[in-house]
């Protein structure tokens, strides 16, 4: 199995290769007319007819004047892509992408435009016109189906301009890096999760603060230093007076790095962004740790650029849990996690963050 993925890789990259060093093809228009060329040349040579030599000196005067005119028009031909400030995987990224002429005098004519997969362009774009000396900017969306940074920036240009004789094709290499964030959006499980999550930070705030927080109905071997004798007095039943807790609200989330699965540790990665972004926008301050990185004050950007470049590391201990915010961690050991002090806390497994049975309700969290 494992050869023969050895050997697809082997074959592609000599494919590509071979399609890099092969710039220019002919196209079945200029097959047909490189045979009208040899026939009318057999024909002058035989005949010795000086019409027909006259007829082959113009038809190569054609050739020679297609080609150089299709290598001209792809020459001095520049490229830049202007992206946001911050690109998430699996959404379309809008992207302006600058062409530039740098000959003063040759406008170039019926461009393509095509990038390799990596680059994130899609779909082939058509740039009729780049006039000498000019910048031509185009709108395309971006889509990058994978976190992570983007180094192998290769596109190239093609052209059949001017008669169609043959397919002229220009690589060019741009050197600009690409960081492009975990995805941000929900998948089976995720949502669920967060409600979880916000159901335990609507509890915390249920403390023993200054602030009032509301009067309740009395609940069985609750202590009656709490209750409220004038709601009690009115409403004719045992009332406790409820006050919020003193502190703001906090998430921490931790992210083990050893893992033997490539796959959860990506769904797990995808999990934690998506619980960053979305708490962040609540208000809710989150920390973010893993065995190496924990930093004390991280703006949410700050978690999405590490989640961007962060890999697995076997041989790593689990991080012990802090007191005094709400816990989540993601993990494939939860007995290690509970050794180190994990109890009544959430912890994500690959068992739990699941899609659930049609009506049930299962949440994707155990605590251990």
């Amino acid at each position: 199995m494992m050869r023969a993925a050895n050997m697809r890789e082997f074959w592609r990259r000599i494919r590509e290769s071979f399609e890099e060093s092969m710039r220019q093809q002919i196209t079945a228009l200029g097959f047909v007319f490189t045979l009208i060329v040899v026939v009318v040349g057999l024909a002058a040579f035989v005949s010795a007819n000086n019409l027909l030599f006259l007829m082959l000196a113009a038809l190569l005067s054609t050739l020679l004047i297609s080609g150089f005119v299709s290598r001209l028009g792809l020459a001095g031909l520049e490229l830049d892509i202007e992206l946001p400030p911050h690109v998430v995987a699996r959404r379309d990224v809008p992207a302006k992408i600058h062409i530039r002429n740098g000959k003063y005098l040759m406008p170039s004519f019926s461009l393509h435009l095509a990038g390799a997969p990596e680059t994130g362009l899609q779909e082939e774009l058509y740039i009729p016109l780049v006039g000498a000396g000019s910048t031509v900017t185009e709108s395309a969306p971006l889509y990058f189906s994978k976190r992570g940074e983007y180094k192998r920036n290769t596109f190239w240009f093609s052209s059949r301009f001017p008669f169609g004789f043959t397919y002229r094709r220009a690589h060019l290499r741009l050197e600009k890096e690409v960081l492009v964030y975990p995805s941000i959006d929900p998948q089976p499980g995720f949502e669920l999760l967060l409600a979880g999550i916000a159901g335990d930070l609507q509890s915390q705030q249920q403390g023993r603060g200054t602030d009032f927080y509301r009067v309740r109905p009395y609940i069985a071997f609750e202590s009656s230093r709490h209750v409220d004798w004038r709601a009690t007095a009115h409403t004719g039943e045992l009332q406790v007076r409820e006050y919020a807790r003193d502190q703001d609200q906090a998430v921490t989330i931790f992210l083990d790095l050893t893992t033997p699965e490539s796959e959860w540790f990506e769904l797990a990665v995808d999990c934690s962004a998506y619980l960053v972004w979305r708490l962040s926008e609540r208000g809710i301050r989150v920390r973010f740790i893993t065995q190496r990185w924990a930093p004390e004050d991280a703006h949410a950007y700050d978690i999405l650029r590490y989640l961007a470049v962060v890999q697995p590391s076997p041989g790593l201990k689990p991080a012990i849990p802090h007191e005094r915010t709400l816990q989540i961690a993601f993990s494939t050991r939860p007995s290690e996690l509970a050794e180190v002090g994990w109890f009544h806390h959430r912890v994500v497994t690959p068992d739990t963050l699941r899609v659930p049975a049609a009506g049930s309700a299962v949440d994707p969290a155990v605590k251990t």
